[in-house]
């Protein structure tokens, strides 16, 4: 059995946040290496040219690409992806301008043209789908379940994957002697393509399905529960095995993976499994202290701030933040003090405000007075150098 696809992106050894020009550099350099007619007769370097070639044609074409980013594999089938060269992709180079560049690295000029295309091995494992999912902050520490509709290859039920028609079965391709490529010597070059008769299978079915055309699957959306755990963030998946395509004629199925997707709160914000809200209070409370109300997760709570309470101070909640996604206890919630500056006064709190003033006096507090030794250290630096 034939190993199943791998990322495209890892195939280019490219981010997923990569540029189209980067995407075609990031082509060009390994075609460069692995074209056949820079290694002849090798093998491994040839599959190699294939599946870049299959990467690139599917990453440089925007469309293509972004049904891959949500579905995988079969999104970028589904958006139009059948393998081949000659076309020109949206946002990209076509791929004979694009060769045409490699062959000059060859040979210092002139063109030559070829067409490759990886072949569905017959009883391939069947594609990974990807699904992004979007949760609230709440789900996200809660968890819940979510039925998600996804559409996807599944089995023929008339031939059970087989692509013949019940009663037959398939035969090896007489032109490609069941290989899926046939090659051609012309000088010291060696070029394999695919078998046209075949479409590079190997095989060929005398009578095929009626109700999958000689594909083995079909396809279908399909309702699937996916239970979301309490503690999850953004970036992290969900693997569901077994729920992605069916494998060509009889392989088996891919998986799924549900990549999340976390919203963002307005109250809140996360950092680990800790939870961090910020709290404004009244220049008041924070000098005499005071009894707040606090929002959390898991509702509101009581928090007594002490008198004398500055700008930034940070309190603790044990065990308000978010569960483990392990089920590694939770973590807390930190509750970042504000002290509000009022901006509009009656002429009665001013005139408060100025007899305070005047009752401190020259009285200085911890933080300005730190403040102030600090100036005048720097400020007496600055007066030696000059």
């Amino acid at each position: 059995m034939a190993p199943h696809k791998r990322d495209y992106y890892e195939v280019l050894s490219v981010p997923r946040t990569v540029s189209a020009d980067e995407i075609k550099k990031a082509y060009r350099k390994l075609a460069l290496k692995y074209h056949p007619d820079r290694n002849p007769g090798n093998k491994e370097a040839e599959e190699k040219f294939k599946e870049i070639s299959e990467a690139y044609e599917v990453l440089s074409d925007t469309q293509k690409k972004q049904a891959y980013d949500q579905f995988g594999h079969a999104g970028a089938q589904q958006a139009g992806f059948g393998g081949g060269f000659g076309r020109t992709a949206q946002g990209g180079a076509g791929f004979e301008d694009l060769f045409g560049d490699i062959f000059e690295d060859f040979f210092g000029g002139g063109r030559r043209r070829t067409r490759t295309r990886q072949g569905a091995a017959r009883g391939a494992r069947g594609e990974d789908l990807r699904y992004t999912l979007h949760i609230s902050f709440e789900e996200a520490a809660f968890g819940k379940k979510v039925t998600l509709d996804i559409p996807k290859d599944v089995l023929c039920e008339t031939c059970h994957g087989s692509g013949a028609k019940p009663g037959t079965k398939s035969t090896a391709c007489p032109q490609c002697e069941g290989t899926g490529e046939v090659r051609f010597q012309q000088g010291f070059f060696s070029i394999a393509r695919t078998c046209n008769r075949c479409r590079g299978e190997g095989a060929v079915i005398a009578s095929p399905c009626s109700t999958c055309r000689g594909e083995g699957k079909v396809r279908t959306h399909k309702k699937i529960e996916v239970d979301i755990p309490g503690g999850v963030d953004t970036g992290q998946s969900l693997r569901l095995s077994g729920e992605g395509n069916a494998g060509a004629h009889g392989g088996g199925a891919g998986d799924l993976y549900v990549v999340l997707q976390v919203g963002e709160h307005a109250i809140f914000s996360r950092e680990n499994n800790d939870v961090i809200c910020e709290v404004p209070i009244s220049f008041a409370q924070a000098s005499l202290g005071a009894e707040i109300e606090v929002p959390t997760l898991y509702g509101k709570v009581q928090m007594k701030i002490p008198a004398g309470t500055q700008w930034g101070k940070v309190f603790r909640l044990k065990d308000k933040g978010f569960p483990d996604v392990h089920g590694y206890g939770k973590g807390d919630q930190l509750v970042k003090i504000v002290v509000e500056t009022p901006t509009k006064l009656s002429s009665q709190q001013k005139e408060l405000l100025k007899k305070f003033a005047e009752i401190s006096g020259d009285e200085v507090e911890p933080l300005r007075k730190g403040f102030l030794n600090k100036m005048k250290d720097f400020l007496g630096c600055l007066f030696f150098v000059f």
